[in-house]
């Protein structure tokens, strides 16, 4: 059995708290932080243990070609997987033959992902494996996770955006100052109390979303608001990927906005329908919403309510 172990005595460090993980084999842990407490936690690693961690800092052969790449890599690392197959497993096969410094930046990622697999590192580091890159290099990573379980082997994810948390891990965490916690995935089942339904109202009077940056209240108005997920207990409202914090929770709050064409989508998100631009089908039976904001923001979409968010949109 193969497995990965992060010891609390591992943390000497000023900028990390201490915390033990334990990842079993066929299994992907997702660690959630802030950029600076990533890079403390990489350091860590590298200190203590003897893994590469994935970054896209090992350089590539710019001038050679994609192929060429993969091909050198391949006999360099003794993969047993058909050169072909690599090609195929990565989405390379429309760029193989073109240099790699004229391919796009979500090209040149498929490629550091093939060379990370064919060197057979175990278990899996990975720092940021799939921020700014488009849909089809993202499900090619999700496929990859995928290999990497077939194959028992063990696998971290470092990332600091929770939608990529939620979406690339078994089990998901938070770390903080504090400490780590948990970030509860969605299991399709209500767990938090039910909110009293004392009936839709027929009309709406002039409503507003109050929230706080510093020492000011900003009342926002229900169209203007993306998304509002849930962040160690409260409600946070997204407005093109700026966050501001409420003194509510999901539950508080998701009843009040259901007549404006609010929806829970995700044990942590309620989003504005009509925001929503496209319903993206992963892997695995993992779902996101993209939202219609100038960064094209991706929020999850539990598997159980796949379904019902057809039905509201009149797609079933």
């Amino acid at each position: 059995m193969t497995y990965f172990k992060i010891d609390d005595e591992m943390m000497n460090s000023e900028l990390l708290p201490p915390f033990s993980l334990f990842i079993e084999d066929s299994y992907t842990a997702a660690i959630y932080s802030d950029t600076d407490m990533q890079a403390e936690l990489v350091k860590v690693l590298r200190n203590n243990v003897k893994i590469p961690v994935f970054d896209q800092q090992e350089g590539l052969y710019e001038r050679l070609t994609v192929e060429a790449n993969i091909a050198f890599y391949h006999k360099w690392f003794g993969s047993k997987t058909p050169l072909p197959e690599i090609l195929v497993l990565f989405e390379l096969q429309s760029c193989a033959k073109t240099a790699l410094y004229k391919c796009s930046e979500s090209d040149i990622r498929r490629v550091y992902y093939a060379k990370y697999y064919m060197s057979g590192v175990n278990p899996m580091i990975f720092r940021e494996p799939i921020h700014g890159v488009d849909i089809r290099t993202i499900n090619t990573f999700i496929n990859m996770l995928q290999k990497s379980k077939d194959n028992s082997i063990p696998v971290l994810v470092l990332v600091s955006n929770m939608e990529h948390a939620l979406l690339l891990g078994d089990s998901a965490y938070k770390l903080q100052k504090k400490g780590m916690q948990p970030i509860e995935i969605d299991d399709g089942q209500k767990h938090e109390p039910e909110v009293e339904s004392r009936g839709t109202p027929t009309t709406t009077n002039l409503f507003k979303i109050p929230a706080k940056v510093d020492d000011k209240m900003i009342l926002f108005d229900p169209p203007e608001i993306d998304y509002i997920e849930s962040q160690d207990g409260k409600a946070m409202i997204v407005i093109n990927d700026e966050s501001y914090a409420m003194d509510s929770t999901l539950t508080e709050v998701e009843k009040k906005l259901e007549i404006y064409g609010f929806y829970r989508c995700h044990r942590s998100y309620i989003v504005n329908l009509q925001k929503v631009r496209e319903i993206i089908t992963w892997s695995k039976n993992t779902y996101s919403l993209r939202i219609d904001n100038p960064i094209q923001s991706t929020i999850p979409l539990s598997r159980t309510k796949i379904q019902d968010i057809q039905e509201k949109f009149s797609l079933k």
